[in-house]
Parts: C-alpha cells; sequence; structure tokens
C-alpha cells in the first residue's frame, strides 16, 4: 500500500506560520474517531492523554509498564500536577480514556505517541524504553497507522532506531506504508499559562504524508502545530531550548559565585541589565538544575556530537561542570555563615525548604536540593526538610527528616536554607522565626539574618 501525499502537505512542511486547531482528517480522507495510543503515562504523557481524551475526537489508551501507576490512574488518582483527579474522573467516566499495562489493548491504534524517559546510565543516553515502545507497538501497526516519538533524544533517532524497529517488527516500510514523526514535548510543570495546549507544539515527518498526519493528530489536541522540515530539525530543535537554558543558568550561577568574592551583588546586577529591552534575556542564580531536561538534555547533545564528529561540545561540557557542582557552592556557603556564627555543620540542625527541583510541583528528578541534604548529612549535620509537594517516594538517604513547615521546625533550626520557592510556603513565618536563612532563590526581603546565594 502507498499512503498518498495530502495536498497541501508541501505548503504546511515549510509553511508560513502555524494552523490554528481546526477539524481533524484522517490522511486518507474523512473525518473519524480514532484509537490513539499514549505510551508512558508519566509527567509528559498523561498531560498529553487526558487532553486528546477530553477532545471527544478520540478514543486513547494510556500504555504504562507500572501496573501501580495504572491502577492509580483507573481509580482517577493523578499523580501529575497538571492533571487533575477531577479530569482524570471525566474522560474514564466518558469512556475515552483507558489506562492500561496490557499490550493486547493497544491492537488496532491508529496513532501512537512514545512519551517514556530517555535517561542518562553511566553518562551515555539510555534509550531502551524508547526500543521496548518501539518492538510492542511494531506487530500491532497497520497500514496507514501513525508513530509519534516525543521522548527527547539525539538527532537522528526517530529515524535511525524507531523506524527501522517498526519496520522489523511490522513488516511495513515507514513512509510507505506508515507514517512516522518527532514531535519534541515542552511541557512545564506548574506553568499555569503555558501549559500542553497553549504551548506551540513543533511536528515534522519523515516525508510529507507523515508531517500530514503527525500534524492532524496534534491539531485536534493543542491550539497551535509549528512544522519543521525533518524529524532531525525538530530531534535537535528540543535540544537547543534546553542547551540554551542550561548554559545561561551556569552562566549566572558562574556569575553569582564571583560577584560574590568580589563583594558585588549580583542580584542587583542582574536586575540592572534587566532593564535593557533588547540584547538581554534574564537567568538568575539557583542551587543547580533538575528534572526530566536540563540535567539530561544536553548531554544528549554533547553525546551524539562526540561520537558523530568526533569532538567535544565545550561549553555544554563547561555549563554541566558549574551547574553540577552548584550543590557544593551552596554547602560551602552555608558552613561559612555558620562559621560566622560560631557553629560547626556537624551537629547543627538545617532545615531544608524545598525537594522538587522547581515551584509547585513534586518532581524531584535530578533535584539538586537532594545533593544539598545528602552533602550535609555526610557532614555531619541534622537535615530536615519540608516540602508539601513532593509526596512519591524519592532516592534520598533515610536519615533525612521529612517535616511540615511549622514555627516550631523554624525556631528549632541553626540554619533555613531556600532551595526551592513553592508560593504555599509561608514566606512571612519563615522571615519572622529564623535564625538564619540562605536564600538560594531570593524569595524573602533583605534583612539581617538572609543571606542570598
Amino acid at each position: 500500500m502507498h499512503i498518498g501525499d495530502d495536498d497541501n502537505a508541501v505548503g504546511r512542511r515549510l509553511g508560513v506560520g502555524p494552523r490554528r486547531r481546526g477539524p481533524i482528517g484522517h490522511p486518507l480522507g474523512g473525518v473519524m474517531t480514532q484509537t490513539v495510543v499514549i505510551a508512558g503515562q508519566g509527567y509528559v504523557g498523561l498531560p498529553l492523554a487526558v487532553l486528546a481524551a477530553e477532545s471527544g475526537h478520540f478514543h486513547v489508551v494510556g500504555y504504562d509498564v507500572a501496573v501501580a501507576r495504572i491502577k492509580q490512574l483507573a481509580a482517577a488518582e493523578s499523580y501529575v500536577e497538571d492533571v487533575s483527579g477531577a479530569r482524570l474522573a471525566g474522560v474514564l467516566a466518558a469512556g475515552t480514556y483507558k489506562p492500561t499495562a496490557d499490550e493486547r489493548d493497544l491492537d488496532g491504534f491508529d496513532v501512537a505517541v512514545i512519551s517514556v524517559p530517555t535517561p542518562l546510565r553511566e553518562g551515555q543516553p539510555d534509550l531502551s524504553h524508547i526500543e521496548a515502545v518501539a518492538r510492542t507497538l511494531a506487530p500491532r501497526l497497520r497500514p496507514g497507522g501513525t508513530v509519534v516519538l516525543e521522548s527527547t533524544t539525539y538527532p537522528g533517532t526517530t529515524e535511525e532506531l524507531v523506524g527501522p524497529l517498526l519496520e522489523e517488527g511490522s513488516g511495513l516500510r515507514a513512509g510507505r506504508d506508515f507514517h512516522l514523526g518527532y514531535s519534541p514535548e515542552r511541557i512545564d510543570p506548574g506553568n499555569r499559562v503555558w501549559g500542553l495546549a497553549e504551548t506551540p507544539k513543533l511536528v515534522s515527518g519523515i516525508d510529507d504524508a507523515s508531517l500530514a498526519a503527525v500534524r492532524a493528530f496534534y491539531d485536534r489536541v493543542v491550539n497551535t502545530t509549528v512544522p519543521v522540515p525533518s524529524p532531525k530539525v525538530a530531534e535537535l530543535a528540543k535540544l537547543v531550548e534546553n542547551t540554551f537554558r542550561h548554559i545561561n543558568i551556569a552562566l549566572v550561577n558562574e556569575i553569582a559565585i564571583f560577584a560574590h568574592e568580589l563583594g558585588i551583588d549580583a542580584w542587583s546586577a542582574i536586575d540592572a541589565a534587566s532593564s535593557k529591552p533588547f540584547g538581554f534575556m534574564r537567568f538568575t542564580p539557583g542551587p543547580g538544575v533538575g528534572g526530566h531536561c536540563l540535567p539530561v538534555d544536553p548531554v544528549y547533545l554533547s553525546w551524539r556530537v562526540s561520537r558523530a564528529l568526533g569532538r567535544r561540545f565545550r561549553f555544554v561540557e563547561l555549563a554541566n561542570d558549574v551547574n553540577e557542582h552548584m550543590p557544593d557552592y551552596v554547602v560551602q556557603r552555608l558552613m561559612e555563615a555558620l562559621n560566622r556564627r560560631r557553629r560547626s555543620v556537624n551537629g547543627s540542625r538545617v532545615l531544608l525548604l524545598g525537594l522538587a527541583y522547581k515551584p509547585n510541583t513534586g518532581d524531584a528528578r535530578e533535584s539538586p536540593a537532594l545533593r544539598v541534604a545528602e552533602l550535609l548529612l555526610e557532614l555531619g549535620a541534622d537535615v530536615h526538610a519540608a516540602d508539601p509537594h513532593v509526596v512519591e517516594p524519592i532516592p534520598v538517604d533515610p536519615r533525612l527528616v521529612r517535616v511540615e513547615l511549622t514555627e516550631e521546625e523554624l525556631a528549632a533550626a541553626d540554619a533555613v536554607v531556600v532551595l526551592t520557592d513553592h508560593d504555599g510556603f509561608d514566606w512571612d513565618l519563615v522571615a519572622a522565626r529564623s535564625a538564619f536563612v540562605l536564600d538560594c532563590r531570593r524569595r524573602l526581603a533583605r534583612q539581617e539574618a538572609v543571606e542570598l546565594l
């Protein structure tokens, strides 16, 4: 079977701009309700699955190998802040969303989206989750079907890894018998302005027909789609976005370190620079980077450059070095502050505010706060931590004492370290009852007991 080209595919592929959400038709013609598989029901896959199910145009199968996670979803219990239990209950009751760990439920899909983790293992990209899903989908792939990769990865993964695995397991040919494309996730957990629907979605395909099919799906889910020339361009675009942030965060972190040693207020200097209406973008210092993107994505790009070209990506390596050592710098600053108060870290009671990698979320993946806690415990500190958002088990030393932010905890602490500035914390109470605060996020007003990172 040969998939015919969409009449407007070429124009849209190189097109002059994004298209607003509109009616969807199958690439072969005709409006229909499609079965969509979203493989991976985490911070990326679950919001997409629920939003697609809410559109009323798809029957969505949310697939995940974690059985406990599927049981939670079936009971309308959400573990992702951007998806409420009420929204889950709504799509479950409507019958437009089915969470499952059973591969048989994937049979007969029209569109499949792969949104599984791509972690680093010993500094190397681990694509085992992508490979496993591709092998699971392959025998269930039918002529005319569409497969989209969303997981962040190095340029070339869609065409060099996913496509061959799907062809091998299905006996079909990408571009001739089925559509294949890449659309990078742009999830920002906790962002109330730029949610999944509001954030422009890059879409790509291995050919014009694939681009048309990929775009047809996302046009029904998000407000704006932006076509790009190829999956490699889309894959690189995702890495460019996060490498840009990673490098600029490293820059201001190093500026903050040196400014402190020079006796200059780095935060005020950043405020001053931010008054320039052009040629400057504001980034602020912090205790390091975390989450599923910044500690990982630039390494994928650096690894690809090294493997393909035999050269080093020096900017990424420098940014990694600065950001990975910011927790050490936080502990160093805390040690200096305690010493000025004639106290040793060993035996001091330290209260950490925030364990998540960013405010107003429960995501503690790769969070620099966990490394700060680990370093302080190694130095003999009595470490307590408050974070109302982080409820799932996290890989942290059992000596860390989880507490609520109370007047008693603040009064008992020799030092408080602000690592994640959740809006839900009572910041007036923190300012009033703390003996000393090392504020890594500039959340508190300047006063004698507060020191900025």
